[in-house]
């Protein structure tokens, strides 16, 4: 009996960029087309940010590789991780890749003979920060692995998708469509805010199981769609995959830090003394997301920091609070003694 292989989904695009924002539209609109995804969430800090979101909006299987790359020191669990996932018969996988990884090496991940005849690649996403992409090259000039991590998540890409565009002026998104472009002829382009667009590519073809039906949920109103650009033909994703460096394969990056940071319930930090904190390790952070309680107004919020931007959103999450910090040539020691400071003599 021919058994059919699973499609994945892999979104990729560095930190900050978006791709949790994509999940969540893509889970929402595989609900609505009665579809049933699993989930492979990949991140850098040893305490989960992004699966706690899910979970607050999503009931889809999910597995969580924490506390490194999955392209490098978390590879060798991939395999395991999938095959948990297609215990549970999605009838698609999506991957969320950390922002430091390279997609090259989840496709050739997803070759491994234990997984071999189970899933098949469907598309690779990869989504760009509109306001600081052309910044990247220059600001990680230091971390040669990174910015060979960075131009890979664009070459390997079916789709790139620059988010974020109502931050910048039409003259910064023709000249990151010509980066694009100069990496990558074919992939079709869409430019977004908040990750919205017309989801319909990545999932078609995907259909639910026979054996595990579920009825397709009414479509609420929506509006208007961001379509793709249309390239010329469309590629074939396996064409990228040659002369690649091996070097390159060991780590997708060198001098990223990640350090998960605690602040308790009783704690009376203020928003704005938090903002002006992470303002100050501008030129060594990267991207800070985590749960805090501000004794001020009772209320738990997920906070999202990238760029020079600080999101804040009330949160259903009941645990203890923490920040994940990730930075490049971070100075761990100091950076630590600072928020010790911050946070006991509140």
């Amino acid at each position: 009996m021919l058994t059919l292989r699973t499609p994945v989904l892999v979104l990729s695009g560095f930190l900050g960029s978006g791709k949790t924002t994509l999940l969540l539209r893509l889970l929402e609109e595989a609900s609505l087309r009665g579809l049933k995804p699993g989930i492979l969430m990949n991140e850098l800090g040893k305490q989960d940010v992004d699966g706690n979101i899910l979970k607050e909006h999503s009931s889809a299987s999910l597995e969580k590789l924490l506390d490194g790359c999955i392209c490098c020191s978390k590879k060798s669990e991939i395999t395991g991780s999938l095959n948990l996932l297609l215990k549970k018969q999605p009838d698609m996988v999506i991957i969320e890749l950390t922002g430091v990884a390279n997609p090259e090496e989840i496709a050739d991940a997803l070759t491994e003979p234990a997984l071999l005849g189970k899933l098949r690649l469907q598309h690779i996403v990869t989504l760009l920060d509109a306001e600081h992409s052309l910044e990247y090259n220059s600001i990680f000039a230091s971390d040669k692995k990174l910015v060979h991590t960075l131009r890979r998540q664009i070459e390997t890409a079916d789709y790139v998708i620059v988010n974020k565009t109502d931050l910048v002026k039409p003259a910064q998104l023709s000249k990151l469509e010509k980066v694009i472009r100069k990496h990558n002829e074919t992939a079709q382009i869409a430019y977004t805010t908040y990750s919205s667009l017309d989801l319909s590519p990545f999932l078609a073809g995907v259909s639910a199981r026979t054996d595990a039906k579920q009825p397709a949920v009414k479509r609420p109103q929506a509006g208007k769609p961001v379509p793709m650009r249309q390239p010329a033909a469309q590629h074939e994703f396996q064409s990228h995959y040659h002369d690649h460096d091996p070097i390159e394969e060991v780590r997708s990056y060198s001098r990223v830090q990640t350090l998960t940071l605690p602040c308790s319930l009783t704690v009376t930090i203020h928003r704005g003394q938090l903002e002006r904190f992470l303002s100050s390790w501008r030129d060594q952070l990267i991207r800070a997301k985590g749960y805090l309680f501000f004794k001020d107004t009772g209320q738990m919020y997920l906070m999202q920091h990238a760029g020079k931007r600080t999101n804040w959103e009330s949160a259903a999450y009941a645990g203890e609070p923490y920040l994940v910090v990730i930075g490049i040539n971070l100075d761990v020691q100091r950076f630590e003694q600072e928020w010790q400071r911050l946070t006991l003599s509140n």
